[in-house]
């Protein structure tokens, strides 16, 4: 099961990588801010982080994939533990904090 979401991740992060500050109009709740507001963010920095987070993500995928395969189909769970810890530490209610870090000074 975690070799159907490496290849996803891993696209996403290619594209995040290749685009670069254009990706940023495809980040959730970023792309609700108006065009001046968007432009006090760093928008490369976004990207980048976004970028680091799928290929991240998707190591830990294959890493869950060979696991299961090598050993035991029940590895998959932690591995979707571990998913589920790393997206929630990174999800934000308000869209204004989830990118407070990114304010151009």
């Amino acid at each position: 099961m975690c070799g159907v979401l490496v290849i996803p991740f891993a696209i996403v992060g290619l594209l995040f990588g290749l685009l670069k500050e254009k990706a940023t109009k495809f980040v959730a709740g970023f792309n609700s801010f108006s065009e001046k507001e968007q432009d006090l963010y760093d928008k490369a920095a976004i990207s980048r982080d976004i970028r680091n987070q799928c290929y991240a993500w998707s190591a830990l995928m294959l890493a869950g994939m060979v696991l299961s395969y090598v050993f035991t189909s029940y590895m998959a769970i932690p591995t979707f533990i571990i998913w589920c810890i790393l997206f929630f530490k990174d999800t934000h209610i308000d869209v204004h904090k989830a990118f407070d870090k990114y304010l151009l000074k």
